[in-house]
């Protein structure tokens, strides 16, 4: 084996991380939040060579996915979920009802693999702690380092798209920072909304429902839908999830080719 210097291992990193860093600072589509509904939205605009990044502020992507029920590395997904299960390539398990269960560090790896293989970039360890808004409606994202825009006073940088998904989940981190800077006025629906009780069969209707434009260039998905709307949770069944982020890329796709 050729001998390695540390340093050309710097330099490759680096070297490589601005590479892409720097394409990303325009995207037409900037999701926020790697789980389970946002990576499918990535997957299916990316059906339409629509160009797409992924902030997460963990380190790994898949979001809730990974500890099922209860730490119990099991989830639940739906008969009409089961298409794009395929589509990803994971495996799954008929039960009773409709249901069937999934191996969740199968499925977390399934989607963030798909995602990255159809051309969506993830960028980990990267939030969103602010929204760009010019004419009352979004442009972008105000990204900074996990743990540290709340821990040092280091600006960030901004990213501009044609159009933000909210895929934070349970935070609608997006979503709030319109509600903490007074953005949402009485005419938006989600100026007030709180998340409501478990209803599994209710949170996973309202949630593919539900997928939309929230905000002129903010649209929400997954359980960010029922966090910023007012609807139920579900627990440990993904379907829903799924079938949201493939809903709001639908619309998405539909919006930009408007404007094309």
């Amino acid at each position: 084996m050729r001998e390695l210097q540390e340093t050309d291992i710097s330099k490759a990193i680096l070297s490589a991380y601005g590479e892409k860093f720097s394409d990303r600072i325009v995207s037409d589509v900037i999701i926020v939040g790697a789980g389970p509904a946002g990576m499918t939205a990535a997957m299916c605009l990316r059906q339409k060579a629509i160009k797409v990044t992924i902030l997460e502020k963990r380190l790994a992507p898949g979001g809730g996915i990974w500890g099922g029920g209860m730490a119990m590395n099991e989830a639940v997904v739906q008969d009409d979920a089961l298409e794009l299960l395929d589509e990803i390539g994971t495996t799954h398990k008929a039960c009773d009802r409709g249901l069937h269960t999934v191996d969740t560090v199968e499925l977390a790896s399934g989607l963030a693999l798909k995602a990255v293989q159809s051309g969506a970039t993830i960028l980990n360890l990267l939030m969103a702690e602010d929204v760009c808004v010019r004419g009352r409606r979004v442009t972008g994202v105000v990204a900074n380092r996990t743990m540290i825009s709340e821990a040092l006073p280091i600006d960030p940088i901004a990213l501009s798209a044609k159009a933000v998904i909210d895929a934070t989940g349970h935070e609608a981190a997006v979503v709030e920072s319109l509600r903490r800077r007074r953005l949402l006025n009485d005419s938006d629906k989600a100026r007030k909304a709180v998340e409501g009780p478990m209803d599994a069969s209710s949170g996973e209707a309202f949630v593919v429902d539900n997928a939309g434009e929230i905000f002129p260039g903010l649209w929400v998905t997954g359980m960010s839908v029922c966090a910023a709307l007012g609807g139920p949770r579900m627990g440990p069944i993904f379907g829903g999830m799924l079938l949201s982020g493939k809903r709001v890329a639908e619309l998405i796709c539909a919006e930009l080719a408007k404007e094309n």
